[in-house]
């Protein structure tokens, strides 16, 4: 609209002579971006889901969990998607093994007592 006839054809002729090169310089931002997410973002999540994971496996009886909602139990059963915690003496819930924030050793809970 503003643009003169002699600017418009120098730009589209640049454009078209560039080829490759001219696209690739183009994409090179999103590229750029994409890298970024991956490193900052997407990698790290991976990361924590996987770990999250192993400590939902390696879930056992006697073991000491802090569940998502903050309460802190003893599992007294392990099945395959569920668990029996006991968040009180001879008061037993079943969660999602999912729903596990935190698998406590046994001897963190001890050495906390002392103090």
């Amino acid at each position: 609209m503003f643009a003169t006839p002699a600017y418009a054809s120098t730009a589209g002729a640049a454009a078209a002579g560039g080829g490759l090169t001219a696209t690739l310089i183009q994409f090179l931002p999103f590229v750029l971006i994409f890298v970024l997410f991956w490193f900052l973002l997407i990698r790290p999540q991976q990361k924590r889901m996987k770990a999250h994971q192993a400590m939902v496996g390696g879930l056992k009886r006697g073991d000491t969990v802090v569940l998502s909602n903050g309460m802190i139990g003893k599992v007294t059963r392990v099945e395959d998607a569920e668990a029996m915690v006991e968040i009180s003496q001879g008061v037993n819930v079943r969660v999602v093994k999912s729903m596990v924030a935190e698998v406590r050793n046994r001897t963190e809970i001890a050495a906390n007592d002392k103090k």
